[in-house]
C-alpha cells in the first residue's frame, strides 16, 4: 500500500458535533469531503504503519486523555478554524515526531498550531466575514481528546486505519 497515512486526535461528541455542523455550513461543498477533525501529522509513509500502530498503543495504554480547550476563532487566510489548545496532546505529538523524525515531511516537522478547520478555499473577504459573524458568539470549551486515529489518504474521504482510546493513567 502506497497511501501516506493522517494522524488525528479523537473529538468528543460535544466538540465533534458543532464543529461539524460548522464545517457543513461553511467549507465549499464541492471540496468537503472530510468531518471535522484534529490533524496531528498530515503525510507519514506507509512503510512505518506497524511500528505506527505499536506507538499508538503503548501511548494509549500509558497516558490519559489530555485535557484541551478551544480557545478562540482563528484566520488561516482563505478559510477559519477553531483553535485547540492542549499541552497533553502536544506532549503526545512531540512522542510521535520525536519517533518518526526521519519520516516527516516539511509540513509536519513544524511546530504545530492545532486547530478544526470549520472553513478553507474561499476569499480572504468571505474568510473574515465568517470570522466577524462567529467571534461575538463564540465561548471557549474545556473538553478532553479521548483517542488517537490514523487513517490513509485516498485521494478523497478517508480510510479509518485505527482507534486507540487513551486510558492510561497519566
Amino acid at each position: 500500500m502506497s497511501d501516506p497515512i493522517i494522524v488525528t486526535a479523537a473529538l468528543p461528541p460535544a466538540v465533534f458535533g458543532p464543529a461539524d455542523a460548522l464545517r457543513r455550513a461553511h467549507f465549499p461543498p464541492e471540496r468537503n469531503v472530510l468531518s471535522a477533525h484534529l490533524t496531528l501529522f498530515h503525510a507519514l509513509p506507509p512503510s512505518i504503519e506497524g511500528e505506527l500502530r505499536a506507538l499508538m498503543a503503548d501511548l494509549a495504554a500509558h497516558h490519559a486523555a489530555p485535557a484541551a480547550r478551544l480557545s478562540r476563532i482563528v484566520s488561516l487566510g482563505r478559510g477559519t478554524a477553531l483553535a485547540v489548545e492542549s499541552e497533553g496532546l502536544t506532549e503526545l505529538r512531540h512522542i510521535i515526531a520525536d519517533r518518526f523524525a526521519g519520516c516527516l515531511t516539511a509540513q509536519d516537522q513544524h511546530r504545530p498550531r492545532f486547530h478544526i478547520t470549520i472553513q478553507n478555499k474561499v476569499s480572504p473577504h468571505d474568510a473574515r466575514a465568517l470570522q466577524a459573524q462567529l467571534s461575538p458568539d463564540f465561548q471557549p470549551k474545556n473538553f478532553t481528546i479521548p483517542a488517537l486515529e490514523a487513517h490513509y489518504y485516498r485521494g478523497g474521504p478517508w480510510e479509518q486505519a485505527g482507534r486507540w482510546p487513551l486510558r492510561g493513567r497519566g
